[in-house]
């Protein structure tokens, strides 16, 4: 046995154990459960994600480890980060969209990475139901310097403005919204950013 696992602090097994071939041995259920822990620890994940790091690193760590194994680990990792209060798709979902939309992210791009992560749309469409589009847009102006945050020495010509709709665009915003954005004055645009998250 060799101790090349230095990320997550478990020794390789140099194989699958023999066996069932079609069922974990206790050894793999064993390194499954403290995986998810040492990964959930450090940092929130969705389901998907989990499942998809275990199964991943259990390729590299158990030669000749099936696909039904595979399948089996990450299943018995997800159950243990639900048991532990510590994997939870709906929660995850809160707390990106969330942050998301602090950094000035729309509604439709907090959906697409969601998805990507696997969360379900029934999941999504509520986590981005809570979004302040609006805010999220003022967010996202002022990181960029549009609109009421451009600089008194950039001129506001119609190139200037085209561009600036067109990154509204390429972020998931809306015409509408982003029009709304550009043409607010300064003012207006602090008070939207005062409003409570």
């Amino acid at each position: 046995m060799s101790f090349e696992n230095v990320d997550d602090g478990v020794a390789k097994d140099e194989g699958a154990g023999g066996g069932d071939a079609e069922k974990p041995t206790a050894r793999m259920l064993s390194w499954s459960k403290n995986s998810a822990a040492y990964r959930l620890a450090r940092r929130m994940m969705s389901e998907r994600e989990l499942a998809d790091a275990i199964k991943r690193k259990a390729k590299s760590k158990f030669e000749g480890i099936t696909d039904v194994q595979l399948r089996a680990l990450a299943e018995h990792a997800i159950a243990f980060g639900r048991n532990m209060k510590a994997l939870d798709d709906e929660n995850y979902a809160q707390v990106r969209s969330g942050s998301a939309a602090r950094s000035g992210k729309s509604p439709r791009a907090v959906a697409r990475k969601l998805a990507e992560k696997g969360i379900e749309r029934g999941i999504i469409e509520m986590a981005v139901g809570e979004i302040d589009e609006v805010r999220a847009a003022v967010v996202y102006a002022r990181k960029k310097g549009f609109g009421p945050f451009r600089r008194p020495d950039v001129k506001a010509d119609d190139g200037r403005w085209s561009k600036e709709i067109a990154s509204f665009a390429r972020q998931g915003f809306g015409f509408d919204l982003a029009k709304r954005i550009l043409d607010m004055d300064r003012d207006e645009a602090e008070d939207i950013l005062l409003r409570a998250v």
